[in-house]
């Protein structure tokens, strides 16, 4: 028999009549649709676990301390996310944050990208709103998954060995200092997302500090 490609839906029932013979082949979608289902769950990363969260008032002890530190303070430009890439160390069992604004709030949410790690150097990466955007429709194409993000000011599609830890929400951070764990679930890397897509005017002065614990 030639091969068919025929749109299928569960419970369908696709029946092939050979030009040669006038033989007809039966075939049930249900099999080939549970296949599929079970191919797409096992391409998707397991859940993760809630982080612990707490907050302090030690603000300007925090920031004085950021301030004399090499990375410890940066300022997030209107209408851009930063980025910070930190991979799981094999010494270490657990990710910690801290971070505070002046003034103003600013967008955090944490991402688990389950990948090899080939180096436990922090990086940081820098993006415009705009550039996400576009970066986005190239990716929608692909069929990626979208992840859904409060109080943003441009979308977020992850890849689909992205795992969510805490969506991106506005953090008062200029009012107490934010802080967080989470234990690692494996070998990946942490993605900690400040966002100031959506503020159109303010620029944003962020002191933040990443470690490890074991």
């Amino acid at each position: 028999l030639t091969s068919y490609h025929v749109p299928q839906g569960v419970g369908d029932i696709v029946m092939i009549q050979s030009d040669h013979t006038g033989a007809v082949d039966i075939l049930s979608a249900e099999l080939e649709t549970a296949d599929l289902l079970g191919e797409q769950r096992k391409a998707q990363p397991p859940p993760l676990a809630a982080p612990t969260m707490w907050t302090t008032e030690k603000m300007k002890e925090f920031k004085a301390k950021m301030g004399k530190e090499k990375n410890g303070r940066m300022v997030v430009k209107r209408g851009e996310v930063v980025t910070v890439r930190v991979p799981t160390h094999p010494d270490g069992k657990c990710i910690c944050w801290e971070f505070a604004t002046d003034d103003y709030d600013i967008g955090f949410g944490v991402y688990f990208d389950w990948t090899t790690v080939t180096s436990t150097a922090i990086t940081v990466q820098v993006s415009d709103s705009s550039d996400e955007e576009d970066e986005d429709e190239d990716e929608e194409i692909e069929g990626l998954s979208p992840v859904g993000d409060v109080e943003r000011g441009s979308k977020s599609y992850l890849r689909n060995h992205y795992g969510e830890v805490m969506p991106v929400y506005r953090r008062n951070s200029h009012r107490e200092v934010q802080a967080g764990s989470h234990e690692y679930p494996g070998e990946g890397i942490y993605l900690l997302k400040f966002d100031n897509s959506y503020s159109l005017l303010r620029n944003k002065t962020l002191f933040f500090h990443v470690y490890y614990t074991s």
